[in-house]
């Protein structure tokens, strides 16, 4: 599994990053991905809306279950990966890249650092 050190996680497996346009990318972790299983669909929130932290914002079905991703922060949703619509395999094969899900701005930047370091991270997965 891998755990990237620039990023921050949440105890329901999304991880995130913050740009430096101040905008936070969000996707599932490794260890997310590889529970699900092979990804086959990925529902998306829509641009412009409102979400608060803890929200259930979109979803994931694999061959082996379906998954709610929660906003890790509140914001407003200001882009999705489109990509997945077509290619929802993008989550497995490249979790920290092209399978991004999500892009907010946040109300409070300063909530990233509320969020999971790596290593708290790595500890947490590993005794699920």
């Amino acid at each position: 599994m891998k755990y990237p050190d620039n990023l921050r996680y949440t105890k329901t497996h999304e991880w995130v990053l913050l740009e430096d346009d101040g905008i936070v990318t969000v996707g599932i972790s490794d260890y997310a991905q590889d529970a699900l299983g092979d990804v086959v669909f990925v529902e998306l929130p829509e641009v412009g809306e409102q979400v608060d932290a803890g929200e259930g914002v979109a979803a994931v079905e694999s061959v082996k279950t379906a998954s709610d991703i929660y906003a890790p922060i509140s914001g407003e949703i200001v882009e999705v990966n489109t990509d997945l619509t077509n290619q929802p395999e993008l989550l497995n094969t490249e979790p920290y890249g092209g399978g991004w899900i999500f892009r907010i701005k946040p109300d409070n930047p300063a909530d990233v650092e509320k969020l999971l370091e790596a290593s708290a991270y790595q500890e947490f997965a590993e005794s699920q």
